[in-house]
């Protein structure tokens, strides 16, 4: 896949965790943390950059380079700066691929139903906070005993909302079978129309994984 840039507020043991493994995997990354210390969790072979401030501030984001960004990671210590950086990054600069680290799981829930996936700490992994903002290389939710068949939680474009999910399981040729809306499961069908701020689940054969990802990772194909 081609190398992205990701924007992370919060350099603590989460955020340098995900930088380090967004770093490793040849991605463009930026830091924020009002802790200047705080980026000694990175050690001396990051290559990405090191910027003390909060992730809503304008300047701080500039220096960013917010407006070039496919990503941004709210996972400092506080629910409100974390939502607030969200909202600010996603509605002020329009980054779409956007997820907030929630300390209170009922909190979280409001604010999936703003549009923005949340990520509670008792949940939290790195692999979830990966999936929510490569478009490729997920981790299965679930998988078959053979490893022949996965179900994956798959980075969807934004210019699919407003589509139904009967031209994404065309386009992908693949069964997209469940959403998460607002933080809650449903079911899928024929009529259900994809909307901002929904998380897809596909089923998919192994060997396919990984032109899945990539036909509903990009804009849909104008015919």
């Amino acid at each position: 896949m081609e190398p992205v840039h990701i924007v992370i507020m919060g350099c603590g043991r989460v955020g340098s965790g995900l930088a380090l493994a967004l770093d490793k995997r040849g991605h463009s990354v930026a830091v924020i943390d009002r802790d200047p210390h705080a980026f000694r969790r990175l050690g001396p072979h990051f290559r990405g950059r090191s910027i003390k401030g909060v992730g809503y501030d304008r300047q701080v984001l500039a220096k960013a380079s917010i407006v070039e960004a496919d990503g941004f990671a709210a996972v400092s210590s506080g629910d409100n700066s974390n939502i607030l950086a969200a909202r600010v990054v996603r509605e002020s600069y329009g980054v779409h691929n956007v997820v907030a680290r929630i300390y209170d799981p009922g909190r979280a829930e409001v604010f999936e139903r703003l549009g923005i996936p949340t990520v509670a700490t008792v949940r939290w992994t790195t692999d979830q906070m990966l999936r929510r903002l490569l478009p490729e290389g997920s981790e299965p939710v679930w998988r078959d005993p053979t490893g022949a068949v996965r179900l994956i939680e798959v980075r969807v474009h934004p210019h699919w909302v407003g589509r139904r999910i009967s031209e994404m399981q065309a386009a992908a040729a693949t069964p997209i079978p469940m959403l998460q809306r607002q933080g809650q499961g449903m079911i899928t069908n024929e009529r259900t129309v994809f909307q901002d701020g929904d998380l897809a689940y596909a089923a998919v054969e192994t060997g396919r994984t990984p032109d899945v990802e990539v036909i509903l990772g990009r804009p849909p194909v104008k015919r």
